[in-house]
């Protein structure tokens, strides 16, 4: 009945599940709750913008490119204290999307010039915009470390951008991952899961020009580190870097929420896994890092 099959639609779209009839005509049919396996969206095509002194109201944004563990918090903390630096939680961005309901809106936004990728472009620009104003500091600072796999689109959104990546040794980024939720993933996982992020961040480096930040160094020389990413970005350097205070939000899944992040201050991070104690399957990135010889 059609009734029947607008509900079932509606309930595969908003909970991944729908109602399935099984069985042969003529037997007793029986009714199954079957879980909808997740459809992967396909990639719009993204450009430059078109007009970027119209399209973009935000100027030269800087995006922190790291992996998942590596000291991001604490240095968008750190930046944040900054009097030109806004420098939020992790925004997430990338993952906004537009959807056209209809072939109409489609079409209307075709003979404006813009395809989805555009208007994605659009919508992360104002985002980013009001929460700018707000702060009412000059530049913004990104942080979210899955960046890292949309380092082209980004760079391509703002052609502006500056980028930080951000380094640390890559076992303490797998044992800080594994420690950080042990009931979900194994130390072998954890090793694995964040060797994807350190992958994405080589690729980023390899392609975008940026200024590379090792934690270890941040930890250990918060004003040396401190001073060059301010000459970097092109403003003065601010001690409030070091006494940063406590970041205005520390939520698990937008951050990092550990009590040397709610110090409020800079302090140095753990020792430096010796070789034995690397997982092999991190060797190879140890090395490109310059970690292992």
């Amino acid at each position: 009945m059609k009734w029947q099959r607008t509900i079932n639609g509606a309930l595969a779209r908003y909970t991944g599940f729908q109602f399935n009839r099984v069985g042969k005509a003529g037997q007793a049919a029986t009714t199954t709750v079957q879980e909808k396996a997740p459809v992967k969206r396909p990639e719009t095509p993204f450009r430059p913008p078109a007009d970027p002194k119209t399209d973009r109201l935000v100027q030269a944004p800087v995006f922190i490119i790291s992996p998942v563990r590596s000291g991001s918090t604490l240095l968008r903390a750190m930046l944040n204290a900054h009097p030109d630096l806004h420098a939020p939680h992790e925004l997430h961005v990338r993952r906004l999307r537009v959807e056209f309901d209809t072939s109409l809106a489609e079409k209307a936004m075709e003979a404006l010039g813009h395809n989805k990728a555009d208007l994605e472009h659009l919508l992360w620009d104002r985002v980013l915009h009001r929460e700018l104003v707000r702060s009412g500091k000059r530049y913004i600072v990104e942080k979210t470390p899955a960046n890292a796999f949309a380092y082209e689109r980004l760079s391509t959104c703002w052609p502006d951008a500056r980028f930080v990546f951000l380094l640390r040794h890559p076992a303490s980024i797998a044992s800080s991952w594994y420690e950080a939720s042990p009931g979900k993933r194994t130390p072998d996982e954890a090793a694995a899961d964040a060797l994807r992020y350190m992958k994405a961040v080589q690729r980023a480096r390899k392609a975008l020009p940026g200024l590379t930040v090792r934690y270890e160094e941040l930890t250990a020389e918060p004003e040396r580190v401190g001073r060059a990413i301010c000459d970097f970005l092109g403003v003065p350097w601010a001690p409030e870097l070091l006494t940063y205070g406590t970041p205005d939000v520390v939520t698990k899944g937008l951050g990092d929420w550990k009590d040397k992040i709610r110090s409020g201050t800079v302090q140095r991070g753990r020792d430096l896994p010796r070789p034995d104690q690397i997982p092999d399957v991190l060797k190879d990135m140890c090395r490109t890092w310059e970690y292992l010889t």
